[in-house]
């Protein structure tokens, strides 16, 4: 989806050197080529599109050269070698966030299958991968950080990953990779994926054989409690793992639903390491109500690859240890949960209010009609912002304004529900489950009703 600007700046930025490509990507390679001189290696995958171009190497070629041993680099291996996975965010241009490759490694076995001792060096790994370890299917792509760091976890442990040949996503598809490969555990990015997956099961109940699968996790997106209860019925032997984290810090919290049992929406139970800390460095106290930004300490990112001002924003010391803050905002619960608020980028100030647009869209999605939906801020002359919900309806359905603020104030304080809507044929929703939010809050402030 990126065009060439966006191109240009994350391959500049992140200094690449070889670049892997679909031969349908060709043109786009082709047009910023000139533009990023530091890239010594073009590597084109042949997707039945057309020749390899001139310029490029047939990745089968590049895959058959013969090579023995292990590869060390010349400059030697070292635990404080980078992995950067860039993130878009919802605002500016995807920033590289830098992983040591060890904490990366340390992140994976906190919930792999085959766990290592945490000072385990590469002999001892080596010693106790002894079996073939399970088959992963992540449905965002690798780019994500959802589909890499849970992919490396798997790897982590001799796993496989198998991977989705569609450039799209299809329920039905990912269920036969499911029965296919003996799948025993998928991510997905919450309602997203969710809500099509149920359709597919919910039309040809019995079709596909998910025995396999024993654990169905989602990040980076709400995932609401009657989807999970739905889906669970469906997968019996699976638990369904709700994780809250970022590309800077995975795995901040989670809430674990099985079968039988009633889920959650943004409540997580969270670790000694996961902590919510005020705008002013102070500790949230639990059942005070108060708000705070979500922070987790250990093995986590070390910020944003030459962005010192971000980094900076985001990575704090206090108390003489340093956490990782990426701008998750969440009150504390008197038994020590969490609830999720949403992103502050995105919040909305309506009349010195501070409303969180993921907060209302949880709210919305109680209503049976909304498929889908993305709360945004649109300028008013008298509080400043509002409240406008774009929607997405079910095929069939419709709603009115009023309907939609009744469905919130059920929930959540009336000044929260939306003074705003427009109806749209659908989202737009990236493969990673990302939104623009940005583009849709341009459009929503000349188009509302």
């Amino acid at each position: 989806r990126y065009v060439d600007d966006e191109l240009v700046h994350l391959w500049d930025n992140g200094d690449v050197a070889a670049v892997v490509f679909h031969g349908s990507f060709g043109e786009s390679c082709h047009r910023v080529r000139a533009r990023v001189p530091k890239v010594k290696l073009w590597l084109w995958v042949d997707d039945g599109t057309g020749p390899c171009p001139s310029w490029a190497v047939p990745y089968e070629s590049a895959a058959a050269t013969p090579w023995t041993g292990r590869f060390v680099p010349t400059w030697g291996r070292s635990p404080d070698d980078l992995y950067l996975v860039y993130t878009g965010g919802t605002t500016g241009l995807p920033k590289g966030v830098m992983w040591r490759q060890e904490d990366l490694f340390l992140v994976g076995n906190r919930t792999a299958k085959l766990r290592y001792p945490v000072d385990a060096g590469y002999d001892v790994v080596a010693s106790m991968l002894t079996d073939p370890g399970p088959v992963h299917v992540p449905v965002p792509p690798l780019m994500h950080a959802t589909g890499s760091i849970t992919s490396f976890a798997v790897w982590g442990s001799g796993g496989s990953v198998a991977l989705l040949p569609g450039r799209s996503f299809e329920a039905t598809e990912l269920f036969d990779t499911i029965v296919a490969e003996r799948a025993a555990s998928v991510v997905i990015v919450g309602d997203v994926h969710g809500k099509p997956m149920l359709e597919a099961l919910e039309a040809a109940p019995g079709r596909w054989d998910l025995s396999s699968v024993r654990v169905l996790s989602s990040t980076g997106a709400m995932w609401s409690a009657p989807i999970k209860e739905r889906l669970s019925a469906h997968l019996p032997r699976a638990i369904l793992v709700d994780t809250l984290g970022s590309s800077e810090a995975p795995g901040i919290a989670s809430s674990v639903t099985r079968a039988g049992e009633a889920g959650s929406t943004a409540r997580f139970s969270i670790t000694d390491d996961t902590r919510v800390l005020t705008e002013d460095g102070r500790w949230v106290e639990p059942g005070s109500g108060e708000r705070g930004l979500l922070a987790r300490r250990g093995a986590t990112s070390l910020g944003y690859y030459k962005d010192p001002e971000k980094t900076a924003t985001t990575v704090r010391m206090v108390e003489g240890q340093r956490w990782m803050v990426p701008g998750d905002w969440a009150t504390v619960e008197a038994d020590g949960a969490i609830t999720l608020l949403g992103r502050g980028s995105g919040t909305i100030n309506t009349g010195g209010e501070k409303v969180f647009p993921e907060e209302v869209e949880e709210a919305l999605k109680a209503n049976l009609v909304v498929r889908d939906v993305v709360v945004v801020g649109v300028p008013d002359e008298r509080f400043g912002e509002t409240v406008c919900a774009i929607v997405e309806l079910e095929p069939g359905t419709s709603t009115t304004l009023e309907e939609l603020r009744a469905t919130c104030r059920e929930r959540i304080a009336a000044y929260k529900a939306p003074r705003r809507l427009l109806v749209v044929a659908s989202i737009e929703r990236q493969a990673n489950g990302k939104v623009d939010r940005a583009a849709w809050q341009e459009r929503a402030a000349v188009t509302t009703d």
